[in-house]
């Protein structure tokens, strides 16, 4: 028995291979825990019922004078709150996010005797992160955001 191959043939082959290939990747991607693809938010509908009283506490942080500084050093994050500020009546909490990865996530309070905060380096490893800093200082609400690059 002989098979003829003519353009339809092919175009029938051509298509199915292209099929199996991207099926192939679907699968791949699917069953992967490399390709990890969650919501940034967990409760996505829960955080966006607050967003206006985000609004508010981030639009208190930008009309601030002096506002808090987010930098890197060779002991980890360093966050310096203004000096005008009593640090012992700073109160609030910094949420650290791995975009890449939520398992490396984590949150610490914020409780200081000096005007600086330091996330040591010990809790980072390289790469993207983006803090959220929810404070409150003299009654007033905060929310300072910062993405920050560990080298």
């Amino acid at each position: 028995m002989k098979i003829k191959f003519n353009w339809g043939t092919g175009i029938v082959i051509a298509f199915a291979l292209f099929m199996t290939f991207i099926l192939y990747f679907v699968v791949e991607v699917q069953s992967n825990s490399k390709y990890d693809n969650d919501l940034v938010v967990e409760e996505y509908y829960k955080h966006d019922a607050h967003f206006g009283e985000e609004m508010q506490r981030s639009q208190n942080a930008q009309n601030l004078v002096d506002k808090p500084k987010f930098t890197e050093s060779p002991d980890g994050i360093v966050i310096s709150f203004p000096a005008t500020f009593v640090p012992n009546k700073i109160k609030g909490i910094v949420s650290l996010y791995r975009p890449s990865n939520k398992k490396l996530d984590f949150e610490t309070p914020i409780s200081i005797s000096e005007s600086t905060l330091l996330i040591p380096n010990k809790s980072l490893i390289g790469g993207r992160w983006d803090i959220i800093m929810e404070w409150q200082y003299n009654g007033i609400a905060y929310l300072s955001k910062e993405t920050i690059y560990i080298h």
